[in-house]
């Protein structure tokens, strides 16, 4: 019987578990910021004292965030009317989790800022001295901002219609960076202008598909010679 109780108590448990992954959208990211952070770690020579904090303070999160789950169903149960001293208590319970996140926050500084430091400023000069690679995340950062924007005005789908015209901001962000790559060679004024009209094609078929007006493509256009001019001023 006390073995059978025992099994019960570990089951019911891991279900407790599982119920707040299911259904706790900050209980996911909490639990894939762990997975990120114990497993970097093993890429790392941490001392044991590191590797006890690390796992001390992700713990401290998780329990946090399960408790917070415990508190809101057990106020729930009483009724769905208002009640400043459930608030409260929701408030009191929410506070702790974020006071574990910022102490998990402030023990992964310290335990990983030196490691990271050096590897950091190598990648920053690297994608400094190619322009290649700051042309690439150019085009990524103008396509995300691209998509963030339809989501935010709720116009047309990711990748068709809608405010702004992703195509021409992409077209015109690889215009922009093929001026500032090109802008050291011989024919760089031709290889610019030839990347324009490109560009242009792409924004003037959308429109003439139906698929954006004029102003969308336009945005997009700004859209995309703003942010990669942006990035080659600061970081070319």
């Amino acid at each position: 019987m006390y073995r059978r109780s025992t099994l019960k108590s570990f089951t019911w448990a891991f279900e407790g578990i599982v119920y707040v992954l299911r259904t706790q959208r900050n209980m996911k990211i909490h639990f894939a910021v762990a997975f990120v952070v114990l497993g970097g770690s093993l890429f790392f020579d941490l001392s044991r004292l590191e590797i006890i904090a690390l796992l001390l303070s992700v713990s401290f999160v998780l329990v946090m965030e399960m408790i917070n789950t415990s508190v809101e169903a057990a106020i729930d149960t009483f009724g769905t009317a208002f009640d400043p001293m459930a608030k409260i208590a929701k408030d009191v319970a929410a506070g702790a989790v974020l006071i574990s996140s910022l102490n998990a926050l402030a023990v992964g500084y310290l335990v990983f800022f030196d490691r990271l430091e050096e590897p950091s400023r190598n990648l920053v000069n690297l994608v400094r001295q190619s322009p290649t690679h700051l042309s690439v995340i150019a085009l990524v950062l103008v396509l995300l901002l691209a998509i963030v924007v339809k989501a935010i005005l709720h116009r047309g789908s990711p990748f068709q219609g809608g405010m702004p015209s992703g195509h021409s901001a992409v077209a015109f962000a690889g215009w922009t960076a093929i001026t500032y790559v090109s802008a050291s060679m011989e024919r760089g004024m031709l290889i610019s202008l030839l990347a324009f009209l490109m560009a242009f094609l792409v924004a003037e078929s959308r429109v003439e598909s139906g698929i954006h007006s004029i102003i969308e493509v336009f945005v997009g256009a700004i859209l995309g010679i703003g942010v990669t001019t942006i990035l080659f001023q600061l970081w070319g």
